[in-house]
């Protein structure tokens, strides 16, 4: 890996500002740069871990198949190539250390939801999985933080959305209700619990994203009726996805505002952000697809 692929560091950061961005845009022609030129994309701080033990070792997700080969040569490849996005787009990225033997940690995003500088650590549905949170809970300390101990389980912002306002709270496969409650008392913001009913969509993070602070992404039919009514009720305007968006990890998405870091077989999803305004950069993480993993679940964000 090239030494300028990640910024580490063990100190947070300040609170990073909001800017405008001067960088190379995605090269699809836009349908309404009036609405483009009112996003504005807000700098962000990631974690994220290095793939250089990734693997399918067990099935966990319906993705998920112990004899496939993964390739992580360009698992790493394709890692970096998100790295350099991050960084080409203004971010900030830490990274933490991976460990032999736990093939997951890559998914940072499951460790954790950060949000005002407070830690809320996750508890792994999967066994395989349980020793990651020691090891971010490390990471996190090392950097100056106080680290909440999950009581229920809970997978951080696999199923916890901070929208600005509140979170946005999955459950049916991996976190819990009382996962919900306990988030909720511990951030003291309104939780909003939403039921997930597909398990190829096993996680929030894999059928719902925030595109900015009024308004998200997200397939209606990876939902119960009743979360799809909240859903409509929240956000009226909101940009809705297919199955196929969903199945091309087209939801498993990162977006600063104005760029949303998409994976590219999802092109009927990036043609519809753009015509809302929204930069689409495609990144391809498909060797992670094999694993049911992808952008955002690469991405741990600190909201410090």
């Amino acid at each position: 890996m090239r030494e300028d692929a990640v910024i580490v560091s063990c100190r947070p950061s300040p609170r990073l500002p909001t800017f405008r961005s001067t960088l190379t845009r995605h090269p699809r022609k836009r349908r309404n740069p009036s609405v483009t030129d009112t996003r504005v994309p807000r700098r962000r701080r990631f974690l994220v871990c290095e793939p250089r033990h990734f693997a399918v070792q067990y099935a966990i997700n319906p993705w998920m198949h112990p004899d496939t080969k993964v390739d992580v040569d360009l698992a790493r490849e394709q890692w970096q190539g998100l790295i350099r996005a991050y960084h080409d787009h203004g971010h900030a990225v830490d990274a933490v250390d991976p460990v032999p033997g736990l093939p997951d940690m890559v998914f940072a995003a499951n460790s954790a939801v950060v949000v005002d500088g407070r830690v809320f650590g996750s508890l792994f549905h999967a066994p395989e999985r349980r020793p990651e949170s020691e090891h971010y809970e490390t990471w996190f300390k090392a950097a100056g933080y106080d680290v909440h101990r999950s009581e229920s389980v809970c997978e951080g912002e696999g199923d916890l959305v901070w929208t600005g306002r509140y979170l946005l709270a999955g459950t049916g496969f991996r976190t819990t209700r009382e996962a919900h409650r306990e988030v909720q008392e511990f951030f003291g913001h309104p939780v909003i619990s939403l039921t997930l009913v597909d398990p190829y969509f096993y996680h929030l993070d894999t059928a719902l994203f925030v595109l900015d602070d009024d308004n998200i992404t997200y397939y209606p039919e990876a939902f119960s009726p009743g979360s799809r009514e909240v859903l409509a009720r929240l956000y009226p305007d909101a940009v809705l996805a297919t199955r196929e968006d969903a199945m091309a990890f087209g939801l498993n998405s990162v977006s600063d505002g104005r760029h949303v870091f998409i994976a590219p077989r999802a092109e009927a999803l990036a043609a519809r952000l753009a015509d809302h305004g929204y930069d689409p950069v495609p990144v391809d993480l498909s060797e992670f697809h094999k694993a049911g993993g992808g952008i955002k679940c690469c991405t741990q964000e600190i909201r410090s």
